[in-house]
């Protein structure tokens, strides 16, 4: 689950992690009584006024404006509220900005130079280890850096047990820092990766992990992922959910127990098993298609599910057929056969041609039940016949 930056930040402030000082506000006059607040307490005389959506690249879009008097606060975030914000992560549709972090600068003069770091905590899946991945080169893209200066990116794996102080002194003297920084960057690394085990996290991203003019060390930034299986046990974060940044498909999908992710082909898939929809998605490519979605109804599916699954596809204009590729372990092939058919009859007109490929147990008596319904629905055995069977209805 995606969580906004503000979102992120209380976490982290909640686990010891150093985050500057911050409020989230819904119009201008409270983004302004906010930045009052803000340089009150720190004696900042900056103010950053951030867009609130889940993307990133929000500065580049003009998401991102520093004010230096509460009047500027006032007229960035009258700017920034409303506006549709297009980054390199939104698409060109863009996203609709509801909410603006007014939060404290931390650019100040002092007796050393402010630096930027790039810090990233996540699983390595070829050693089955967590690591973090960190570069002096913060502020930018990572993947530019990857490219184009690698020996600049350094990785730390991280032992089950978690991770030791001399990691933690490794890091930060990767990171070229000495003194006070050195300390307060072993301490933020410290509580940033007991944070990241704490809220059960797929990902930590720090972009930038800022160095102050007097040594400090802030999350500037910070996008945070929570593993969706784990949320049973963080009530407070699966509070945080936004279903306004969610694409409203998948949002219905997670309500009927779907797991379903829009891509952009023509064919709607619905497949038991993540395996098997990994699969057909393969040899509709392969025959000529493109799938329109990766849409998995589990081991138990029925009338209903296959319904769910028919109205999420059916939101996509752009799908020209649907296959329904079912292996019938768990649930026999005649049982999903008869909810295709209920499903069909209950939502109506389906304006596509909908290919059936049943295999497994019962699977002769459901393409029978398929054949004899005398919907338009096509029947299939072999994979290789559906996946034709697509190819020429699209």
């Amino acid at each position: 689950m995606n969580i906004h930056e503000y979102q992120a930040k209380e976490l982290l402030k909640r686990a010891g992690v150093s985050v500057p000082a911050g409020s989230v506000v819904i119009n201008s006059d409270d983004a302004a009584k906010a930045a009052s607040d803000i340089m009150n307490s720190t004696g900042t005389n900056a103010i950053a006024v951030k867009a609130q959506i889940h993307a990133g690249g929000r500065g580049k879009g003009g998401g991102v404006k520093i004010a230096k008097s509460v009047e500027e606060v006032k007229t960035f975030a009258d700017g920034i509220l409303g506006m549709t914000l297009v980054t390199h992560q939104t698409g060109p549709e863009g996203k609709l900005v509801k909410k603006v972090l007014v939060e404290q600068g931390i650019y100040y003069p002092g007796p050393s130079q402010v630096q930027e770091f790039y810090m990233s905590i996540l699983l390595n899946r070829s050693t089955g280890r967590n690591m973090v991945l960190y570069s002096t080169e913060g502020g930018m893209d990572i993947e530019a850096v990857a490219e184009k200066t690698p020996h600049l990116i350094f990785k730390e794996e991280i032992h089950p047990m978690g991770i030791q102080p001399f990691q933690a002194r490794r890091i930060a003297f990767n990171l070229g820092l000495t003194g006070k920084a050195y300390s307060q960057m072993v301490k933020f690394v410290t509580a940033l990766y007991n944070a990241y085990i704490e809220y059960d996290a797929t990902l930590f991203e720090i972009n930038p992990v800022f160095k102050t003019s007097d040594d400090l060390i802030f999350a500037a930034d910070a996008k945070v992922n929570i593993d969706d299986n784990a949320l049973f046990k963080h009530a407070d974060i699966l509070d945080m959910r936004d279903f306004d940044e969610e694409d409203p498909a998948e949002v219905e999908a997670s309500e009927s127990n779907l797991n379903f992710i829009k891509l952009d082909g023509n064919v709607g898939c619905m497949v038991n098993g993540a395996g098997l929809a990994m699969a057909t998605m393969d040899i509709i490519k392969l025959s000529g298609g493109d799938p329109a979605n990766f849409l998995d109804v589990g081991g138990t599916a029925n009338a209903q599910t296959v319904a769910a699954g028919f109205r999420i596809i059916l939101r996509d204009t752009a799908v020209k057929a649907i296959l329904i590729n079912i292996f019938g372990g768990i649930v026999r092939c005649d049982r999903v056969a008869q909810g295709v058919v209920d499903a069909y009859k209950e939502i109506g007109n389906i304006p596509v041609p909908v290919i059936v490929r049943l295999q497994g147990t019962n699977a002769q008596e459901g393409k029978e039940l398929i054949d004899k319904s005398g919907l338009k629905v096509y029947s299939a055995i072999s994979l290789q016949e559906a996946a034709d069977l697509v190819s020429k209805m699209v």
